[in-house]
């Protein structure tokens, strides 16, 4: 992490939150970087077209790495434009191939073809740690598809599933997050090279003008066959070096639409590992305790309550997934408005939202796979919770067998209720469960349902359906997809 000036603002993005291959994509620096690559990708196709000489392409890719942020920064305080101070700066040192720096171009064809090459990396950035994850949810899957757990629904006992059949809930939604993703990596494209509306009549007016007379760069271009003759194969030409495809129709810029997709993709993963992470606060409670987040040895829960062992790395994950899923409508709205060929609706928050979006998600999932990695499953008390609800739990099973032996279904169900609603009574009152007794003593019950027969649908550890199945198969679904 380079030094930061902490004398004035820094977003947390810049320090705090995210990785440093992430944070690298978003940099002013990288951004710069793909601009120049751009403008040179440019001019050798222009080079190609007889546009730009060789010794104006030899200097400007002279001068490709040499970028300095401070003079472009003084020159934008001048032009109020950053995409002109880039030029300025780049021709101050490229005095041979400045002047045919972004020849043809609109900033947007530099700007919006930069955010697409961004994203793309930010894309593959996210799906590998997405991968990463899904890759240690199946280990876990695995290796507790049969442990039994008490199931809560409305926080209260439910009944049984396994601890490996809930990872894998958490799972599937990552899962169906990846096949989002490589939806959306297949489905957005950049600009391309279209000029200022969109109709590349800037590309289309400098082949035209070079064909009614010739040039020095004609004349050069003469000693060699002219490989690139129209604006259609100018674009494909810098696509193919920029290795990117274009969209078939833009305005000045690309579809906005393609924001709010990526947006909305980076919501859903994060809405995925928020719900990992809520369920984890709710499970390390003590009045669960069935899981907690690992915990350094040197680590402080409390300023103030030293025992506190508070599960920071999952709230962290919910507190910047809630901001996260609010960043789509922002995007959709910047589509809608974008009124006509082009306005700047966009222009200031778009700088915001996608990359901490991407840097949002980045933490979230580096944080998950820390979580997941040291996550403590607590058996022990998993079984004293299952023990102490069982009876609850099981009360399903007994107003089934129960109808089968000839009981009438309402009936049943009216008297488990109010046996289950005494008992409910007594453990509130912080006494033991006494529902296996009342359903033991129970005669309506026993006319049904035998003492033996009773005793074994009070083992709810065999209540628990095809889940261990089911979780293995998604486990197997998982690994042909991760690989």
């Amino acid at each position: 992490m380079s030094k930061q000036d902490f004398t004035k603002y820094q977003s947390p993005f810049s320090w705090r939150y995210g990785s440093d291959e992430m944070r690298k994509l978003f940099s002013e620096q990288y951004k710069i970087e793909i601009w120049r690559r751009i403008w040179v990708s440019l001019a050798e196709a222009e080079h190609e077209a007889g546009l730009v000489s060789s010794k104006e392409l030899k200097d400007l890719k002279s001068y490709q790495s040499d970028i300095d942020l401070t003079r472009i920064a003084e020159i934008e305080k001048e032009t109020k434009h950053d995409v002109v101070a880039a030029i300025k700066e780049y021709a101050e040192k490229a005095k041979n191939g400045g002047g045919k720096i972004h020849l043809g171009a609109t900033s947007m064809d530099i700007v919006d073809n930069t955010d697409f090459l961004r994203i793309k990396e930010a894309l593959t950035l996210t799906e590998e740690k997405i991968k990463k994850l899904l890759g240690l949810f199946a280990e876990k899957i695995d290796k507790y598809a049969e442990v039994v757990c008490l199931g809560y629904t409305h926080l209260q006992p439910a009944e049984p599933t396994t601890v490996g059949y809930r990872f894998a809930f958490y799972a599937q939604d990552l899962l169906t997050d990846l096949e989002t993703l490589r939806f959306v990596q297949s489905t957005i494209k950049a600009k391309g090279l279209k000029g200022a509306v969109g109709t590349a009549a800037s590309y289309k007016a400098l082949f035209d003008s070079s064909s009614s007379e010739a040039s020095p760069n004609q004349e050069e271009s003469s000693r060699h066959a002219r490989t690139i003759n129209s604006a259609e194969e100018l674009e494909k030409s810098v696509m193919e070096r920029l290795g990117i495809d274009a969209v078939l129709i833009s305005t000045q810029v690309a579809p906005r639409k393609f924001d709010f997709l990526v947006l909305s993709l980076l919501a859903s993963i994060a809405s995925s590992i928020a719900k990992f992470a809520g369920d984890l606060r709710i499970l390390q409670s003590p009045m669960y305790g069935e899981w907690s987040e690992p915990f350094g040895t040197s680590q402080v829960g409390s300023s103030a309550m030293p025992f506190k062992k508070n599960p920071v790395n999952a709230e962290k994950i919910c507190s910047l997934a809630r901001f996260v899923t609010q960043l789509p409508p922002v995007a959709l709205e910047n589509a809608t408005h974008s009124y006509l060929e082009r306005t700047l609706d966009d222009s200031a928050n778009k700088r915001i939202i996608i990359a901490e979006g991407f840097l949002s998600v980045d933490e979230i999932l580096e944080t998950a796979e820390k979580i997941i990695s040291g996550l403590v499953i607590n058996e022990k008390k998993i079984k004293s919770n299952l023990s102490q609800f069982a009876p609850f739990a099981a009360s399903e099973s007994i107003m089934m067998y129960a109808v089968t032996k000839g009981a009438n279904r309402q009936k049943m169900h009216e008297l488990l209720r109010e046996i289950a609603m005494t008992a409910w009574d007594d453990v509130q009152n912080g006494q033991e469960n006494p529902m296996r007794r009342l359903l033991s003593e129970n005669k309506d019950i026993a006319r049904y349902v035998s003492k033996n027969e009773l005793k074994k649908l009070l083992d709810v550890s065999h209540h628990i359906g095809s889940a261990p199945e089911r979780a293995i198969k998604l486990v197997k679904q998982i690994k042909s997809k991760i690989q």
